[in-house]
């Protein structure tokens, strides 16, 4: 009866000791999920373990993630739109590729992000030739090249001009000496400047001188500080400047001006004379305009405050200089406009005021030149603190309503060269990338045949003194 009832509970244990083997063998990975199974995460677990996978994925090492199987990328095409537009920086992203990840720059934040937080797409508007948008100058800082900057009031020029006087990393920088306006920006090993500015060479072709004054004067002023040597050699000037939104700009101006600024010591050239008292009279009755208000700012018809950035940057001896008569305003307001276009767009290079770092990334690409420290975006201004209504601000857009398509060409520009830019950056970074791991797989492969051959030919001799022997 014993043997009986043992053999009956031997067949039952048995079956369940190799139930419960199969199991562990079948599932070994279940050992910490069953564990915890039937338990429900903790508040604030369910983003960590959501987080975990990406997380351990950027831990692990780049040659194990390599032989575990990806799913291809999606199809990358042209870019959609009209020619000549840049793609849009979404698509400059390669996420298949970890290693891009952390070489990516720090962006700022753009002025018109939904409140949300999301960024949103840029959508270009002007079309642009691939000549508008690649920007690369062979400056050649050791030969008779020069950077000249056009500095328009109130654009935060004199910021951007302190970072090419005091931030560009050089092999002679500029020597700026405590007390001192002017620095000296020498060419490595030779007494000539090669940058054209207030903070280098000064006013010397008149306060805040705009295109036509400085195209006609720079080169004149550089040849008479060059040596009679070198007249016989080409000089390059390349032109460039900063621009602002045109309300903000207008507002600040305001502030300096109710403050005592005036700049009447500008010469205003044009056409080889300044302008008679006549074609450009003052808004004011004495030495300055302290303490005028934001309305009686806006009531002077003939105050340069008004599409300063577009006159500034237009070809005045189009349309007569400062001579109003010499053709009706409409015809005047569209040859300024264009003429501001094309002058901005054949610089050599514009910043936005609005976009620092963007602004750092393009004249780093453009000049081959790097700033030693990040520039710094101020949202917080004096035109920031001035509080308008919507009437006054539109009255502002109004009287520089040709600033602000001005500015809204130079906008989309400026953003087309970045995303273009990036996008170039982008792909010479795969190409090498690609290029790199192609002559690593050819080293292994010249590498492993030599290995092959020398162990055969250790077997042949092996063999064949065996035989020898035999």
């Amino acid at each position: 009866m014993d043997e009986r009832f043992n053999k009956w509970l031997l067949t039952p244990v048995l079956t369940l000791l190799f139930v419960v083997i199969m199991y562990q063998y079948v599932s070994p990975s279940c050992s910490s999920s069953c564990a915890n199974f039937g338990e429900q995460p903790r508040a604030g677990e369910a983003g960590q373990l959501a987080a975990a996978g990406p997380a351990r994925r950027a831990q692990a090492p780049l040659e194990e993630w390599e032989r575990r199987p990806q799913l291809p990328p999606p199809p990358r095409g042209p870019p959609e739109g009209p020619p000549g537009v840049a793609a849009s920086e979404d698509e400059d992203e390669d996420p298949g590729d970890p290693e891009e990840e952390g070489e990516e720059e720090e962006e700022e934040p753009e002025p018109e992000a939904p409140e949300n937080g999301s960024l949103p797409r840029f959508v270009p508007r002007f079309n642009f030739t691939l000549k508008d948008l690649t920007r690369f100058v062979d400056f050649n800082i050791k030969g008779r090249d020069v950077i000249v900057f056009l500095h328009i009031q109130k654009t935060g020029g004199t910021t951007f001009g302190r970072h090419l006087v005091k931030n560009i990393r050089l092999e002679q920088p500029c020597s700026c000496k405590a007390g001192q306006k002017k620095c000296t920006c020498h060419r490595p090993g030779k007494k000539e400047t090669w940058l054209f500015s207030r903070f280098s060479t000064g006013w010397s072709c008149g306060l805040h001188a705009d295109w036509t004054e400085l195209t006609n004067c720079v080169p004149a002023i550089m040849e008479k500080k060059d040596c009679p040597r070198n007249h016989s050699h080409t000089r390059n000037f390349y032109y460039i400047t900063m621009l602002r939104d045109p309300v903000s700009r207008y507002l600040s101006e305001w502030k300096h001006v109710q403050r005592g600024a005036t700049w009447k010591t500008s010469l205003h050239m044009c056409d080889g004379r300044s302008p008679t008292p006549d074609e450009l009279p003052t808004c004011y009755p004495g030495d300055d305009w302290s303490g005028v208000s934001l309305r009686e700012f806006m009531d002077c018809s003939y105050n340069l405050a008004n599409n300063r950035q577009v006159r500034m940057l237009a070809d005045l001896s189009l349309v007569g200089c400062y001579n109003l008569t010499f053709m009706n305003e409409s015809e005047r307001n569209t040859i300024l406009l264009q003429s501001a276009k094309n002058n901005l767009k054949n610089m050599a290079f514009f910043g936005l005021t609005e976009f620092q770092r963007k602004t750092q990334f393009l004249f780093e690409r453009t000049f081959n030149l790097k700033f030693i420290s990040p520039f710094t975006q101020f949202n917080i201004t004096r035109a920031s603190n001035v509080e308008i209504n919507e009437g006054a601000r539109q009255r502002i857009e109004e009287l520089n309503f040709l600033d602000m398509q001005l500015y809204e060409y130079a906008k989309d520009l400026f953003q087309q060269r970045y995303h273009h830019t990036k996008q170039l950056e982008h792909q010479r970074h795969r190409q090498k990338r690609r290029e790199e791991r192609r002559l690593q797989r050819e080293h292994r492969g010249h590498r492993w045949p030599k290995e092959d051959g020398n162990t055969e030919g250790a077997v042949t001799e092996d063999y064949n003194s065996q035989v020898v022997r035999w």
